[in-house]
């Protein structure tokens, strides 16, 4: 049995990943800030397939601690998920809060490299799997993205540029931008259930099951296929956005 190592598992793509995993016979080590939500994924998926991990990514020591007390059967991990990020605000840059730009880059950059840096001795070693959960914002820009943008267009490019210095390791390296889904995403976002109401109303958006099911596909290829980048958007959402300021109006 392979193992899994699956970062914010408390919620939205990473809950939904690791019950997916589960169900194709992983084991999944699942990391979170939320102990409540972790211990309801133990109880309904079993001791046996997950084990829970709770830390900030932020905080490289209490990282350094889950990983050093995980269990015999979790040890060997074969995939990384590397799921776990967020948005703060959506005020233009020039109005944004500092702290949250610190924030995104402390949670969406700094803790996404630090996690992959440590992981990746034991994943070359297995010949493992990396799959990171970059945005079409980090190819896409649209107004109050400007942080959030730019640490997914590292988390894209980094995860790309693994898979140049992985060459010849046997591991398999895909990151996977999608468009929107339903998630806490929006909520985490702007602090309101309203607006991520509104924000996905109508439009029928992807969902955190969705995002899974492509991981799980990802993951279980043969090990000489690499999917290099996967983008993905709902058929209700596009791409186009040129806008013009015309003076006077």
């Amino acid at each position: 049995m392979k193992t899994a190592l699956v970062t914010g598992a408390t919620s939205g793509i990473g809950l939904e990943t690791v019950r997916r995993l589960a169900q194709e016979g992983w084991r999944c080590i699942a990391t979170g800030r939320r102990q409540d939500r972790l211990d309801a994924l133990v109880a309904e998926l079993g001791r046996d397939k997950v084990h829970p991990a709770c830390f900030d990514v932020r905080d490289s020591a209490a990282m350094d601690a889950a990983l050093a007390s995980l269990p015999e059967g979790f040890r060997a991990i074969d995939l990384l998920v590397n799921n776990a990020g967020l948005a703060r605000g959506l005020a233009p840059a020039q109005e944004a809060r500092l702290e949250d730009w610190q924030t995104m880059i402390d949670t969406n950059v700094t803790a996404f490299a630090v996690l992959t840096r440590k992981l990746l001795p034991g994943l070359i070693a297995r010949k493992g799997v990396i799959i990171a959960i970059g945005s079409v914002a980090g190819s896409y820009i649209y107004p109050g993205g400007n942080a959030y943008a730019g640490t997914k267009a590292f988390v894209n490019h980094f995860t790309l540029a693994l898979r140049a210095d992985l060459h010849g390791t046997g591991v398999r390296v895909t990151s996977i931008e999608p468009g929107m889904v339903e998630t806490e995403f929006t909520l985490v976002r702007t602090g309101s259930q309203e607006a991520s109401d509104r924000l996905y109303r109508g439009m029928n958006p992807m969902t955190g099951a969705d995002i899974a099911d492509v991981i799980a596909w990802v993951a279980g290829l043969p090990p000489h296929l690499n999917i290099n980048r996967i983008e993905l958007m709902p058929v209700n959402q596009d791409f186009a956005g040129f806008r013009v300021a015309r003076e006077g109006e």
